[in-house]
């Protein structure tokens, strides 16, 4: 194939997905016609994360702890990361885990509402370039075969991939894998949660010297990460 040969086929092959995404808008454009979405925080009919709703979201304001990222008075490190070691370089949180945005989370993580990645991952895009970072790789908290198989996908992977093609950063999805299944953390204190995921994670490659991003739904203890 000469070089005139390999420009026209990539023309060719971007307008496909040039028309494919617009016949994907378009569809959907039609579906919500016929079945207008409701609101995941509040159940008003127009738009699966109101206006409304956003605006109440409650976001993460300085000072916070630099390593955990909650709101600590005093800055620098909060009582409980003084006394407990982490891998972590920091936890970059993009609002507070409240209603209406716990409900929304909730209705994206166990109700198979995918298409709430867009506006959720929209708030990653915002607290990423606001806190200006870089990273060589995103990489999204997997989770275990059978959790897999049983929800359909991993909301965590589709935030990953929202903020990734945002921000221009690689995903990678099959960095990690969760190599035993563990109880939800939700019920468990911290030291619980710790003990929990302790070895139920490996990676798959070694990556000395790479920056690591990685996303996940909700941090509380910040165990799982």
């Amino acid at each position: 194939m000469d070089r005139d040969d390999s420009a026209r086929t990539a023309r060719i092959t971007l307008n496909a997905t040039f028309w494919l995404a617009r016949l994907r808008q378009a569809g959907q454009a039609f579906l919500d016609l016929l079945y207008p979405p409701r609101c995941a925080g509040c159940g008003r009919l127009g738009a699966l994360f109101c206006e409304a709703c956003q605006a109440q979201v409650i976001p993460v304001t300085p000072p916070v702890c630099i390593r955990c990222g909650r709101p600590d008075v005093a800055g620098g490190l909060c009582s409980a990361c003084r006394s407990t070691p982490s891998a972590l370089d920091g936890v970059l949180s993009s609002a507070v885990f409240a209603p209406p945005l716990r409900t929304v989370i909730h209705q994206f993580k166990y109700r198979n509402e995918r298409a709430l990645a867009a506006p959720l991952a929209t708030r990653l895009i915002t607290a990423w370039r606001d806190a200006g970072l870089s990273a060589d790789l995103i990489v999204p908290v997997p989770l275990h075969a059978s959790r897999a198989s049983e929800r359909g996908y991993n909301q965590s992977a589709l935030l990953a991939h929202g903020l990734g093609s945002a921000v221009g950063v690689v995903v990678a999805e099959d960095l990690l894998v969760r190599e035993r299944a563990t109880l939800p953390q939700t019920r468990l204190n911290r030291r619980e949660r710790s003990q929990n995921v302790s070895g139920a994670f490996a990676c798959r490659r070694n990556l000395p010297g790479m920056r690591i991003v990685l996303v996940d739904d909700v941090c509380t203890s910040g165990a799982t990460l």
